[in-house]
């Protein structure tokens, strides 16, 4: 019996793909944990490598990129997990933080979503908890400046509950899925993530972020490279349609 399901999401980047992969094969081979590959049309090779080198991976492949929250769409429609850990394929993770966020929800009934702290290679720790992504927060990120959040104060256990966190690493309960429904697909790239959270808060389920557990980030935003891009364009675009959808900018 299934009951973790972990989706990755894929658009190149093959090398850091294997990274992920091969981090998840001890929780893998607990035997009760599948792992679920959406790739959005890579072209350097990452499919024909994870049926390689993963063959315990279910693989499915679209012809084109579909967006981030069609992606993830895709793969919690064939998730039999009672959880679903979204991850990144630029993360690397370990059997402590997974099994330390299945535990806590597992404990915290009202909890729908939790998640770890990001670090680097050298351990330097990303800001992975967010207020609502509006203009003022963007405007801190285009300018790389890092907003404090010394609102957001810890509970008891040590746990902190932000607007949201970061897409990068989520678990979420089945039945908060089965609650708030899939990812809005209008949101092509971009804050797919912070949607999905304040949908589930106004469903009464809160939002965890568990910084005594820890997963490896190599986080390369593309927007933040290059705001102009094409990829930079629908994150603007995703941006409008969360302002339009909440009534709100900021």
């Amino acid at each position: 019996m299934i009951t973790l399901s972990i989706v990755i999401l894929t658009w190149n980047n093959i090398d850091a793909t294997r990274k992920c992969l091969a981090s998840l094969v001890p929780i893998v081979d607990r035997g009760d944990v599948e792992i679920i590959v959406i790739d959005n049309g890579s072209t350097d090779g990452t499919p024909e490598a994870v049926r390689r080198e993963f063959p315990r991976v279910r693989l499915t492949t679209n012809g084109y990129n579909r967006g981030i929250a069609a992606a993830r769409n895709q793969g919690f429609i064939k998730a039999h997990g009672g959880k679903i850990l979204i991850l990144d394929n630029d993360t690397i993770a370990n059997t402590e933080a997974i099994e330390g966020m299945e535990k806590y929800l597992d404990e915290h009934s009202d909890v729908g979503l939790c998640a770890c702290r990001m670090t680097d290679a050298q351990g330097n720790v990303q800001p992975s908890y967010r207020p609502f992504p509006g203009i003022v927060s963007k405007l801190y990120s285009l300018l790389r400046i890092q907003r404090p959040l010394s609102h957001y104060k810890a509970d008891e256990d040590g746990s902190i509950e932000p607007f949201y966190v970061i897409g990068a690493c989520q678990m979420i309960k089945r039945e908060a899925v089965e609650q708030t429904g899939m990812f809005d697909e209008a949101i092509f790239y971009g804050p797919e993530d912070a949607d999905y959270c304040l949908r589930l808060r106004k469903a009464g389920w809160r939002i965890k972020y568990l910084p005594h557990l820890s997963i490896i980030h190599a986080y390369q935003r593309a927007t933040s490279r290059n705001p102009l891009s094409k990829l930079g364009y629908k994150h603007v675009q995703g941006l409008l349609h969360l302002y339009w959808k909440y009534g709100r900018l900021n």
